[in-house]
């Protein structure tokens, strides 16, 4: 279902998709399935650069949010009996610190119609339609492109003749679009479970911990909605999130969840190193040389002041 309001959205991807491709086919086969999964890499990177800086605004209101869980649980303490008081004094202490509980839902609304235009445009091109300005050689390059031996057009419920048609063979089709499905369930939870693992330990009480639970173990199953999808637009969702992975890998390394001190008050805690921090340590350190042993002191014998009859040629008198 196309919505109306994001045609200059859908335009614009497909724009971008078109420049993209043509970069690459200067010196590459235009319709090799390489081209074509570097042509969504790149515009899935493109896409997540855009929205990084709403990234970086998420993970700062996460952090002052963890920041204040030791308020936060003295206020349900002090009023848990009167759950709308309560939420009064949460809200306010989060506005007073410019905390906003939002924020971590800014990232998600920004992809969403970024995702829907790419399944408009992918959708338009696996089934042949020249729409949002692209050109039938474009969409015949991509008609035209193989995966790992599956049409980027396919999904899982494509017939068998539709999937013979692209030249293509059933069962590896089939195989090469299960297994694409099954990394997008797999990334998609360690995805959620990072977040969430996070959040918990920082505040192992929040009421909202066993709805949290249930997400990360639900949310694997909606990738299986994915199946009736184009075979490019799951590579996209896959792309997309491995970036989410590695993302919040170098977020959560250089910012560790705040510690705390007996008053509540929050301690500094040194940034954890990254994966390539982990590699250096791991690969054997170079020989070092040995010291230079210092050199001896060199004790200077001043002379002793002979008597006066054993100097050379005196005499006695």
């Amino acid at each position: 279902m196309e919505l109306s309001w994001l045609n200059w959205l859908y335009t614009a991807i497909a724009q971008v998709l078109t420049w993209i491709h043509q970069g690459y086919s200067t010196f590459l086969d235009p319709d090799s399935g390489l081209t074509w999964a570097l042509t969504l890499i790149t515009i899935t990177v493109a896409m997540r650069l855009l929205i990084f800086p709403l990234f970086l605004k998420q993970m700062s209101s996460s952090k002052k949010m963890q920041e204040l869980a030791p308020k936060v649980q003295e206020i349900r303490k002090r009023y848990a009996k009167d759950k709308q008081r309560m939420n009064e004094e949460v809200m306010n202490l989060y506005r007073g610190q410019g905390a906003n509980p939002l924020g971590g839902c800014l990232p998600v609304l920004a992809q969403f119609p970024i995702f829907i235009s790419m399944f408009t445009v992918l959708n338009a091109m696996a089934h042949g339609e020249l729409k949002f300005g692209m050109t039938q050689q474009f969409v015949d390059s991509a008609r035209a492109a193989h995966i790992f031996g599956a049409p980027l057009p396919a999904n899982f419920f494509m017939g068998s003749e539709q999937i013979q048609a692209f030249g293509a063979s059933v069962v590896q089709t089939k195989i090469v679009l299960g297994i694409f499905v099954a990394i997008s369930s797999l990334t998609t939870f360690l995805t959620v479970r990072q977040s969430v693992t996070r959040s918990m330990q920082q505040m192992p009480d929040n009421p909202m911990a066993s709805q949290q639970k249930i997400l990360m173990y639900i949310s694997p199953l909606f990738a299986f909605f994915s199946l009736n999808f184009p075979l490019g637009l799951i590579f996209y969702w896959v792309t997309t999130n491995v970036w989410t992975l590695g993302q919040q890998h170098w977020f959560y390394s250089r910012n560790p969840a705040p510690e705390f001190d007996a008053k509540g008050n929050v301690i500094p805690v040194a940034p954890k190193g990254g994966l390539l921090s982990k590699v250096r340590k791991s690969a054997p350190a170079a020989e070092e040389a040995p010291p230079e042993k210092p050199e001896p002191k060199i004790i200077r014998q001043q002379p002793s002041k002979q008597p006066r009859s054993k100097r050379t040629g005196s005499k006695k008198s």
